[in-house]
């Protein structure tokens, strides 16, 4: 999988050996990390994407909803449940500390991001490098800053990974070139294995922030015109 692709849920689920029912997965099944992220109007968590595309401002994630807390958002974020197990905002912060101090690696965290109902992106492998607590609001939210790795950048034997492949596109560009594009390969129509493509590359002067820069392809064509351009 690469950085751009088009995926389902079910196949995201598929891709990670998880059922991926919570937007924090660390390590989950001794795997590499997961998160969900969303960065539509609406959403329930204010994600961000930062430096052009390169890192990620991840939001931590509130207290489940129960009779006794029906606003999450009214509370605090916890590190810890009342039974003092680690949440996953408590195993993402101590995963941050201990790099930060330079006590262990950056965690590899696989980052997917929803673009709209059923539409899910892979943003590509993302290292996890700080956590912090902030007040907003008037309580205490988790924030988690993580850089866009090469890891799945597409490259041939002894070559550096394509630059462009180091920026997220942003959400906007996404969703105008999903709906001009009708969710389709523009080159034959095609509505599965589809990719977020740069019509210019990065490294050539081309753009991520703008649609008219990006276009859908199959896994086909994509392949294709990758091996034109080399």
């Amino acid at each position: 999988m690469r950085a751009g692709d088009v995926i389902s849920y079910l196949d995201m689920c598929q891709a990670e050996g998880i059922n991926l029912q919570q937007g924090m997965n660390f390590a989950a099944r001794g795997r590499t990390s997961v998160i969900l992220m969303s960065l539509r109007p609406g959403a329930p968590y204010a994600d961000q994407v930062q430096d052009g595309g390169s890192n990620l401002i991840y939001e931590g994630h509130d207290q489940p909803k129960t009779g006794e807390n029906p606003i999450p958002k009214a509370l605090d974020q916890v590190l810890v449940t009342a039974s003092g197990t680690a949440t996953q905002n408590g195993r993402f912060y101590e995963a941050a500390v201990k790099h930060r101090e330079r006590k262990t690696p950056a965690e590899r965290v696989r980052v997917y991001e929803k673009i709209r109902s059923g539409i899910w992106v892979y943003n590509g492998t993302f290292e996890l490098l700080d956590g912090w607590a902030e007040q907003i609001n008037g309580r205490r939210v988790f924030k988690f800053r993580l850089k866009l790795t090469s890891d799945d950048a597409p490259q041939q034997e002894g070559e550096a990974p394509e630059i462009e492949q180091q920026r997220v596109i942003p959400t906007a560009v996404k969703l105008a070139v999903w709906k001009r594009d009708s969710g389709r390969c523009t080159q034959c129509g095609a509505t599965d294995n589809l990719h977020f493509d740069h019509i210019i590359p990065y490294s050539r002067g081309g753009s991520s922030l703008v649609a008219q820069n990006v276009q859908l392809l199959c896994a086909r064509h994509n392949l294709s015109k990758h091996a034109s351009i080399r």
